[in-house]
């Protein structure tokens, strides 16, 4: 025989801290969005098109049948010694970079120093080198980028002595440069205040142990 049971609920700020700590635990686990890391990525593509960068792509399904490409960004995190961030692209001189650079990211030091350190190595090599950017093994970091450098000159000359280590090196501070600011969105969207705001704006309710209801 059907039977009625009644079921108080509360919203998050109504509960006891250790049943807003479950709340929120719950929400971490299941109300993250699953593409929580789109923005930065996006701000990423346009900083490589900045910087000279060609990502590669990837074609991904869609769920209306049909693939769309996606670039070659990839990342783990952010708990683990061999967490990181990289990429798969093609690296050429882009003029302008570091003036460009400055303009979408004017106070963002670390930028304007790749920028800076880019145009540097180019210019001792006629802004002649290219880089092809692969990544290799199953883990994500800037050391799982294959880095092969060429100087496309006319007159078949060699780059410089340091050319080669340091452009390879600049291209893995910009992953690097990239995992903080995901490690840092991250942060943000899982600190207390905003999955409060989260939770709130979603109206929830949770019973009085902090269990997610309904």
């Amino acid at each position: 025989m059907p039977e009625i049971i009644e079921t108080i609920v509360y919203r998050l700020d109504e509960l006891d801290e250790e049943a807003k700590d479950k709340a929120r635990a719950w929400f971490r686990e299941v109300g993250f969005g699953h593409d929580w890391f789109e923005f930065v990525f996006e701000d990423f593509e346009r900083i490589c098109e900045i910087l000279g960068i060609a990502l590669a792509g990837r074609p991904v399904r869609l769920y209306g049948g049909g693939t769309r490409q996606k670039p070659c960004i990839w990342f783990s995190g952010f708990w683990s010694q061999g967490d990181g961030a990289c990429f798969e692209g093609h690296y050429a001189h882009a003029k302008g970079a570091a003036r460009a650079i400055r303009a979408y990211a004017p106070r963002d030091a670390e930028l304007h120093r790749i920028a800076d350190a880019l145009g540097a190595i180019q210019r001792r090599n006629f802004y002649q080198l290219r880089a092809a950017i692969t990544h290799h093994g199953r883990y994500y970091h800037e050391y799982t980028m294959a880095i092969s450098v060429e100087r496309d000159s006319p007159a078949y000359q060699e780059m410089t002595p340091d050319a080669e280590d340091g452009l390879v090196e600049v291209l893995r501070d910009l992953a690097r440069w990239l995992y903080r600011q995901l490690e840092r969105e991250y942060d943000y969207l899982s600190s207390d205040e905003h999955v409060d705001e989260a939770i709130a704006a979603n109206d929830y309710t949770f019973t009085a142990s902090g269990r997610r209801f309904g």
